[in-house]
């Protein structure tokens, strides 16, 4: 049988609970003995996924955030999800230094940082339904 595991967290979109996803996925996937460069990468793209709904995706506004973590082999796989606002243009928001938020101080380098630390980020998002984000991160051994 293949070594698999699953769990899904779903929170209140408050800056608060950004370290509970961190620490959340940092200690769901240490069954797989990864290194601590790697830990701090999945708990950095997690963060910057994370934030991304709360300011982006629901502007604020206390809603749900959903995060799936699958375990499959060697791979972790991390799902973000909200039903906020959604991003018009994915190609375009993916750009480093692109933030529709410099008032508020954004970098615009989250999914920068996403793709910088994990091996595979793809992006899902509708306007006015909200966005997906799916990472993958292969642990070495």
């Amino acid at each position: 049988m293949e070594n698999t595991n699953e769990m899904t967290l779903i929170f209140d979109s408050r800056p608060v609970n950004e370290g509970l996803a961190r620490v959340a996925a940092a200690s769901f996937f240490t069954q797989l003995n990864p290194t601590l460069e790697e830990v701090a990468d999945v708990k950095t793209a997690v963060s910057e996924a994370v934030t991304n709904c709360i300011i982006h995706g629901y502007e604020g506004e206390v809603h749900k955030i959903r995060m799936d973590l699958r375990l499959k082999g060697r791979e972790l796989y991390v799902d973000i999800a909200d039903k906020g606002a959604g991003i018009a243009d994915i190609k375009k928001a993916m750009e480093p230094l692109f933030t529709t938020k410099p008032e508020k101080d954004r970098s615009g380098m989250g999914f920068t940082f996403m793709e910088a630390f994990m091996d595979e980020v793809t992006v899902e998002s509708k306007v006015g339904e909200g966005t997906s984000v799916h990472m993958k991160k292969t642990i070495q051994r």
